[in-house]
């Protein structure tokens, strides 16, 4: 069935055009009729089929865009859009846990697992003496083939002394140092950013990409364990929360 014939069927009749138009493509995305990377008829040809301004079309595709739902590439098409994995914002949860939850496989690739002299920062975030080892990690997790996160991870090596040891392809640095150091507090903060080249490079995005950064520390019996950078392609993730008002 094409959109003109959506179009014409839609229950909402007196809704303006191009709310008319935005609840077919969000009817037929949401059924799964129209799947992820689908590539949407153009401005021009909706314009004909529909018999609706170029204005109203543009109206209806600028909203989807903006509301993430369809992506517009100048040139190549407008495609819908790929669905966002998602992580919670007050947890700190396993991110291979959240992957298979989805239903989808979650893999990583250990870029670097070593040992570092503590800076002065190393030194004021866990007490460690300046020059003393502090581990480091960086790794990024994919999900089915895509990388949503890039994880550098610093360790209290006094809490976590076989960090090191650990094979991180099977098993995430979360979900290790959860169960050697029980989580007692987590802190996370959130900001927009834009990558490193070598971030960008790792996570295979453009330069460009905004990004969302998620500063994270957990504690375990009063004393901190790990300070990690959690670094997601905007266009791939986003975070979610609920809270009470009570």
């Amino acid at each position: 069935m094409d959109v003109a014939v959506l179009f014409r069927e839609s229950r909402r009749e007196s809704a303006p055009a191009y709310r008319r138009l935005k609840d077919v493509i969000i009817e037929q995305v949401g059924s799964g009729r129209w799947p992820e990377g689908e590539l949407l008829p153009s401005e021009s040809q909706l314009v004909n089929a529909l018999g609706l301004s170029r204005m109203t079309i543009n109206r209806a595709l600028r909203e989807l865009s903006s509301e993430g739902l369809i992506v517009r590439l100048a040139g190549v098409g407008t495609f819908v859009a790929e669905r966002k994995s998602s992580s919670a914002l007050y947890e700190v949860r396993n991110i291979a846990d959240e992957v298979q939850r989805r239903g989808h496989r979650h893999r990583t690739d250990v870029v670097l697992l070593r040992e570092e002299p503590a800076d002065l920062r190393m030194h004021r975030l866990f007490g460690i003496t300046e020059g003393r080892p502090v581990f480091h990690s960086l790794v990024v997790h994919f999900e089915d083939e895509i990388a949503i996160q890039l994880e550098d991870r610093h360790v209290n090596p006094e809490l976590a002394p076989d960090y090191l040891d650990q094979d991180f392809a099977t098993q995430t640095p979360n979900s290790y140092l959860s169960r050697i150091a029980p989580l007692g507090k987590g802190e996370h903060v959130v900001e927009a950013v834009l990558g490193t080249a070598e971030d960008c490079a790792l996570l295979g995005i453009a330069e460009a990409e905004p990004c969302l950064l998620i500063h994270r520390r957990t504690w375990s019996e009063g004393r901190l364990v790990s300070t990690a950078r959690l670094l997601h392609p905007g266009s791939r993730y986003r975070l979610e929360g609920t809270f009470d008002a009570t």
